[in-house]
């Protein structure tokens, strides 16, 4: 469960807050820059006086193993930086975020790939990215290429594909090993409907090997059967943590009454 205490922890963070400057801000460029880091945030300023994002103020929890965590809040509520934040893509301009564990993100499972080169190679590549070393690489590629039901298109340049078998092709990379620290975004089950039956029955194997899942979701019924705590951000701050029924009740509750977008 969520705990108050580090030394048991996965994963840690201590009143963390990122903010994104913006350095031009007219209202469009002001907008592009909002929309490039995925948060609407809270406008506001720094010490300087000039114009930032504040995505996150002072968000603190704990979680150890075991623990499978939804992100819940509307468009803007800082789910997805927070997650980056986790993986070490944004560094907080306060408090700090501790991890024991590979971090396995499921956010951006395109990155790395390189359109002139096979699939084979994207899929030694991409691993090499995440972290696997050639021994495991290998050991693990057989099961790679079969879950594609890529075939003979592994030998081909990955600029021949579909963005539906870019998304096989990352998708089995992403979810081939022992995870340790799970960062999820929704949209991983986004595809065609027989790839994606398949892909969600390894999601949820994939879950259940993860020492700690934490999932970014609009989806609240999805939140509540793979999750066990949620947090309820809000413009960048934790209104709720809890039990993830509860937390969604309240949320729910709340956007009923007007109270959240």
């Amino acid at each position: 469960m969520i705990s108050d205490g580090v030394s048991e922890s996965v994963i840690s963070l201590d009143r963390v807050s990122v903010s994104f400057p913006v350095y031009q801000g007219g209202s469009r460029s002001l907008k592009k820059r909002v929309l490039y880091h995925g948060s609407a945030g809270r406008i506001g300023r720094d010490a300087s006086h000039k114009i930032i994002i504040e995505a996150l103020r002072e968000v603190s929890f704990s979680l150890s193993a075991g623990d499978r965590l939804a992100l819940i809040g509307a468009n803007g509520a800082g789910k997805t930086t927070l997650l980056r934040t986790i993986a070490g893509i944004y560094e907080p301009i306060e408090g700090s975020v501790v991890t024991r564990g590979r971090i396995s993100p499921m956010f951006d499972i395109s990155l790395g790939i390189d359109a002139d080169l096979s699939g084979y190679d994207n899929i030694r590549l991409r691993a090499l990215l995440l972290g696997l070393s050639p021994g495991e690489i290998e050991q693990y590629l057989p099961d790679i290429a079969q879950f594609t039901e890529l075939d003979e298109y592994l030998d081909m340049p990955v600029r021949t594909y579909s963005s539906g078998m870019i998304l096989r092709l990352g998708f089995a990379v992403a979810t081939c090993f022992q995870p340790e620290i799970l960062l999820m975004d929704e949209w991983i089950l986004a595809g065609d409907a027989h790839f994606m039956g398949r892909a969600e029955a390894r999601v949820r194997s994939f879950i259940e090997r993860a020492s700690v899942m934490v999932l970014a979701s609009h989806n609240l019924p999805l939140c509540s059967r793979w999750c066990t705590m949620g947090v309820w951000l809000d413009q960048g701050r934790v209104k709720e943590v809890g039990p993830v029924d509860k937390v969604i009740k309240q949320y729910t509750t709340s956007v009923a009454q007007g109270g959240s977008r």
